[in-house]
C-alpha cells in the first residue's frame, strides 16, 4: 500500500498517514509540539481558555500527558487538560472543504477554531472529524482542544485504565486527552465522504456503498499487485450510491496470506486510495469457517500498551512489530483486548493476514443501569463504521466480562441491544455479546478459564469434546448454552512468570507463579494441548503476548524482549488441531450431522 505523505514530516512523531484504507494526498499532519496546560478544576471553559490563555508548557502530540514520550509524564488523575496549536493555511488549501480529524481523544473533547467552538465529541476510542471550512482563513489559525476525563465516575468506558492512583492487578496507567494522530484534510466541494465494501468470494465481486457530496461521476477501480482487475462508474447527484465491481482475478484474503486489492475512488476532483480483502466468514456447527475452510484460531491476548507511549505506539514499526512477534510465536491472530486499536494497526493485520477480534473498552462504567446503553452504543457504532472494511477483523466483541457492579447484576437488555445493533450494522461477522462470562445472546459461546492445573483443566473439557457431557458452564446461574454452537476458550493461561525472582516481587498474574522458564513452558504445553486436541474446539486465546506493567504473564517482557523460549512456544502452537484433522478425514461435527 502507498502511504505517501505530501507535507514534510521532519521532526513530526508518527508522521505516516493514520489510515491507509482511506487516504488522500491532500493532508497535513498536525502531530508534534502543542501548547499544553492542566485544568485540575475543569473550569477552563468558564474562564474562556479557548479564547485567551497563557499555557504553562508544551506537549508532544499524539502522546498522552501520562506518557514519557509526551514530554510530560504526569501519571496522577487528570480531570481536564487543554491543547493549542497554530496552523498556517494557504489560499490554495482553502478552495474546497477543510476537515479536521482526530484519531482519538479521551474522553469528552471540545474543539475550538479561532476562538469559536467547531464541535465536540464524546468517546475515548472512536475517531471523529469536523468540517471547519467556515472557521478558518488564509494565514495563521488557532486550534484549541479541551479534553475532560473521569476514570472513576463510572459514566464512561475506560478499559484497563486504572481507577486507583497506582496500577494494580490487570489495570494500568491511564490515558487522557489526545492519543492518536491529528490531521487536516483538504477536499473539493464535491467529494466522497465514506465507502463501505461487501465482498463475494463466489462471484468475485466487490459491492461499494458510497456516501457522496455534490454531483459528479463516481469511478471505482481495483488492482492487484499493479494489475488492473476491474472498474465501474456511475453518475450521482450525491447521497448514497451503490455499485458492484466484478473482478477479473480472484485472490482470497486468508489467514497468513494478506492478499489485498488496491482500490481507487474518484468523484469529480476528489481522489481516494483504499484497499479491500476478498474473504468470507461462516459458522458451521462447532466450526469457524474462513473462505469455507475450518480455521483453528491460535490467538493471543494483545492489550496494546507501550512502556513509553502507554496507549500510543512510539512508531508505526512498533505496531507492526507486535504482529510479527506474535506470528514468530506461532499465533495467527489476537483478541485486541479492552480497547479499540488504531486503524494503522488494523492495516498491518490486513497486510499480514493476521486474524483480529474487534473489541471495545467495556470496563469502567456501570452496566447495571439502563443509561449505560446511551453511554456505550453511540461510540461502539462509530467504531463499527470506522473498522468494518478491515478483512482481518473476523468478529466483534463489544463487552468483556460484564461482572456485577456493587452487588447489582448486569442489565441484560444492554447486552442484548448491543448484540442486535452490531448484527444490524454488520450481519457478515459473528458477534460475541460479552466475552467469557454471562452471555445473553451470542453467535459464539466462549469461556475464560485460568485454571493452572493441567489435569483439572483437561477434565473440564475432555468429556464434552468426546460428546459424553454437556458444554461446560463455569457460571451456570448466569451463563447457558443450548444446542450446537462454536466454542472456544477466549482467555486461558495467564501464567505468572517473573524471571527476576525478586523475593518481594510486585509482579501479578493468574494463579501460582511458575518457578522456572521450563515450568512456564511445560504448563503452557499442557494447557494448550488440551485445547488443540479437543475435536469440538475451534480456537484459543492465550493471556498474553507481553507483560504490561505489573502483570507478568506474557511470553515477552513489556519491552518486547523474549521472556521464554519463543521457538518452544511456536512448536507447541504448530500442532494440528483436532478440528482441523477431523475435516481432513471427512469427519466433521456440525449442526446438520447431529440433527
Amino acid at each position: 500500500m502507498n502511504t505517501e505523505q505530501t507535507y514534510p514530516a521532519i521532526d513530526i512523531p508518527r508522521p505516516e498517514h493514520p489510515n491507509p484504507q482511506w487516504q488522500r494526498s491532500t493532508w497535513m499532519n498536525l502531530n508534534g509540539s502543542w501548547d499544553f496546560d492542566f485544568d485540575m478544576s475543569a473550569s477552563g471553559i468558564d474562564q474562556r481558555w479557548f479564547d485567551q490563555h497563557d499555557y504553562s508548557t508544551t506537549i508532544t502530540v499524539p502522546f498522552c500527558p501520562e506518557s514519557e514520550l509526551s514530554g510530560i509524564g504526569f501519571t496522577d488523575f487528570i480531570p481536564c487538560c487543554w491543547y493549542r496549536r497554530t496552523v498556517l493555511l494557504t489560499e490554495a488549501e482553502l478552495t474546497g472543504r477543510v476537515l479536521l480529524h482526530f484519531g482519538a481523544v479521551d474522553y469528552l473533547a471540545h474543539v475550538y477554531v479561532n476562538g469559536v467552538e467547531a464541535g465536540s465529541h464524546k468517546g475515548g476510542y472512536a475517531s471523529f472529524s469536523l468540517d471547519i471550512t467556515h472557521s478558518v482563513h488564509t494565514g495563521e489559525n488557532v486550534i484549541v482542544v479541551c479534553a475532560t476525563d473521569d476514570t472513576r465516575g463510572q459514566q464512561q468506558p475506560t478499559g484497563k485504565q486504572c481507577d486507583q492512583f497506582s496500577s494494580y492487578s490487570c489495570l494500568y496507567t491511564r490515558t487522557t486527552g489526545i492519543w492518536q494522530t491529528v490531521w487536516l484534510e483538504f477536499v473539493p466541494e464535491t467529494y466522497i465522504e465514506q465507502a463501505r465494501y461487501h465482498t463475494n468470494i463466489h462471484n468475485a465481486t466487490i459491492t461499494i456503498e458510497a456516501t457522496l457530496h455534490g454531483t459528479a461521476t463516481l469511478h471505482v477501480a481495483a488492482s492487484f499487485k499493479g494489475a488492473l482487475c476491474g472498474s465501474v462508474s456511475v453518475a450521482s447527484d450525491g447521497g448514497t450510491c451503490t455499485l458492484t465491481l466484478p473482478l477479473s482475478q480472484t485472490h482470497l484474503w486468508e489467514p497468513g496470506i494478506g492478499n489485498l486489492y488496491d482500490i481507487t475512488l474518484s468523484y469529480g476532483d476528489d481522489h481516494v486510495k483504499s484497499y479491500v480483502g476478498l474473504r468470507e466468514i461462516r459458522l458451521d456447527g462447532y466450526r469457524f469457517l474462513i473462505n469455507g475452510k475450518s480455521v483453528f484460531q491460535r490467538l493471543v491476548l494483545d492489550q496494546g500498551f507501550y512502556p513509553r507511549g502507554i496507549y500510543t505506539a512510539p512508531t508505526a514499526a512498533d505496531l507492526e512489530q507486535d504482529i510479527m512477534l506474535s506470528k514468530q510465536a506461532g499465533f495467527n491472530g489476537a483478541r485486541l483486548h479492552e480497547r479499540a486499536f488504531e486503524p494503522l494497526y488494523l492495516y498491518y493485520c490486513d497486510l499480514h493476514g493476521y486474524l483480529a477480534w474487534g473489541e471495545m473498552a467495556s470496563w469502567g462504567f456501570d452496566i447495571s443501569k439502563e443509561s449505560s446503553f446511551d453511554i456505550f452504543i453511540p461510540e461502539w457504532l462509530q467504531i463499527l463504521q470506522r473498522d468494518v472494511n478491515h478483512p482481518a477483523i473476523i468478529g466483534w466483541c463489544p463487552f468483556n466480562e460484564t461482572w456485577d457492579f456493587n452487588g447489582r447484576r448486569q442489565n441484560d437488555d444492554v447486552l442484548r441491544l448491543a448484540y442486535q445493533v452490531t448484527k444490524a450494522y454488520d450481519p457478515e461477522r459473528p458477534c460475541i455479546d460479552t466475552s467469557g462470562h454471562y452471555h445473553v445472546v451470542t453467535d459464539i459461546y466462549d469461556l475464560h478459564d485460568y485454571e493452572q492445573d493441567i489435569d483439572n483443566f483437561s477434565q473440564r473439557y475432555d468429556d464434552w469434546g468426546a460428546g459424553n457431557a454437556p458444554i461446560p458452564e463455569l457460571y451456570p446461574d448466569r451463563q447457558h448454552c443450548e444446542g450446537i454452537m462454536p466454542f472456544f476458550i477466549s482467555e486461558y493461561g495467564g501464567i505468572k512468570w517473573d524471571p527476576s525472582h525478586a523475593e518481594e516481587s510486585s509482579a501479578w498474574g493468574y494463579g501460582q507463579q511458575a518457578n522456572s522458564e521450563d515450568e512456564f513452558i511445560s504448563r503452557y504445553r499442557g494447557l494448550t494441548n488440551t485445547l488443540l486436541s479437543n475435536p469440538r474446539m475451534f480456537g484459543f486465546c492465550f493471556t498474553q503476548l507481553y507483560d504490561v506493567e505489573q502483570e507478568c504473564n506474557g511470553i515477552y517482557n513489556y519491552d518486547r524482549m523474549p521472556k521464554v523460549d519463543i521457538a518452544a512456544i511456536r512448536s507447541i502452537n504448530a500442532a494440528k488441531a483436532a478440528i482441523e484433522r477431523s475435516v481432513e478425514s471427512g469427519v466433521c461435527d456440525t449442526a446438520e450431522s447431529e440433527a
